[in-house]
């Protein structure tokens, strides 16, 4: 290994102190045995993260934390970013591959010379960056190849107070970001001009990058769902739309809200009235023992209530905390919607923001950011909800 200059120190930029991560490495480790899996080969940044620290915006190149139940774990990394490595994390073994090698085949000579190839294998398959190529590759070299989805997912559900803690300082700069963004809000000034207040302002209170882009748009391309900045100038009788995340050592909080200059129509007054009793509903129904579906069915009764049915097709929020682009959410650990049973726990963490639209006109929406408490939510915002009228 490469020998370290003293100003990297193991651990020195880690997010949280090492007994957090044992605690976590065993959890895990408790879950692969009652799973019959010997090795566990991590390869999302979200899970890696959480097990070990490490977070680089580089996890385009192939990583893996390679995690037996018994024994000491290796990570197996690219050499650019070993102090990056060395920093983030308690990890002592590196197996470090150069541009020169061929990643996968890299993997499975650490494997094999650990003692591991024999044993049961399996690899967390719901990462955003576990290409089929690199899965057949470790079958045919490996064999089976056994299912680990949701081992370690399945753990970041419930927060510790310490994440928590993360999450109220990124709804801190959320707030500061929104606030920004909505007084940016006036006759003449751009999507970008929006942005550029929003995302100076969330930095400066300090955010570190996000995990998706903000969603900006004003007038007729507010009506267009997921529409980022354009450039458009906003004029007068014209709404406008701002969503956006800010991170804490990659916990992430989201915020929407609403603005609109000069007087909005009645529609628009009368949806973005709904959105407001939808999340308060929403947020009622947060209890713990209660299943994820409820708010959402709580959300879903007061809009279908008001006849917006067929505008709302969506679920009602979905779990935030750990995030790297391309999400700021954690909608693939836990969503609030019809069907989901889970129960809710203290400690779990969403976003909800319901909108309604009238597409290719005007979208109308708010949210927050919660964690669920022993009686039922807090809200970790404190940005007025009400749709912002100049």
């Amino acid at each position: 290994m490469p020998s370290l200059p003293p100003s990297v120190k193991q651990g020195s930029e880690s997010a949280f102190a090492r007994a957090e991560y044992d605690t976590r490495i065993a959890r895990a480790r408790a879950n692969m045995q009652q799973a019959g899996i010997d090795v566990m080969v991590v390869t999302g940044p979200e899970n890696i993260f959480y097990l070990t620290g490490q977070q680089t915006p580089g996890y385009y190149t192939f990583q893996a934390l390679v995690l037996p139940v018994d024994g000491d774990p290796v990570f197996v990394i690219r050499q650019l970013e070993y102090f990056n490595f060395i920093s983030n994390t308690f990890i002592s073994d590196a197996a470090i591959y150069t541009d020169g090698d061929e990643p996968v085949g890299f993997l499975v000579d650490v494997i094999q010379k650990k003692g591991w190839a024999g044993k049961r294998i399996a690899i967390d398959k719901r990462g955003w960056f576990l290409p089929i190529t690199v899965y057949e590759a470790l079958q045919s070299r490996l064999g089976t190849i056994h299912d680990g989805a949701g081992l370690i997912e399945k753990l970041r559900a419930v927060k510790s107070a310490a994440e928590i803690g993360k999450l109220e300082l990124a709804a801190s700069y959320v707030y500061a970001g929104l606030r920004a963004g909505l007084a940016a809000v006036q006759v003449g000034a751009s999507e970008n001009d929006f942005v550029a207040a929003m995302m100076q302002a969330a930095i400066a209170a300090g955010s570190e990058y996000m995990g998706m882009e903000t969603l900006v748009s004003c007038g007729p391309r507010s009506g267009i769902p997921h529409g980022t900045w354009r450039r458009r100038k906003i004029a007068q009788g014209e709404p406008a739309f701002l969503e956006m995340a800010a991170a804490h050592d990659r916990y992430h909080a989201a915020l929407m809200r609403s603005a609109w200059i000069g007087q909005p129509p009645q529609i628009a007054i009368d949806m973005e009235k709904v959105c407001q009793d939808a999340l308060q509903a929403a947020l009622d129904a947060i209890k713990p023992g209660e299943p994820c579906e409820a708010p959402h069915l709580a959300c879903q009764a007061v809009i279908d209530k008001a006849g917006y049915t067929d505008a709302f097709k969506k679920r009602t929020g979905y779990s935030v905390g750990i995030s790297f682009a391309p999400d700021w959410g954690e909608g693939a650990i836990l969503s609030l919607y019809t069907g989901v049973k889970t129960l809710l726990q203290p400690g779990m963490t969403f976003h909800i923001p319901p909108a309604l639209r009238v597409y290719g006109e005007f979208t109308v929406g708010v949210s927050e950011t919660v964690v669920v408490t022993e009686t039922g939510c807090r809200a970790l915002g404190k940005t007025p909800r009400a749709m912002q009228i100049l």
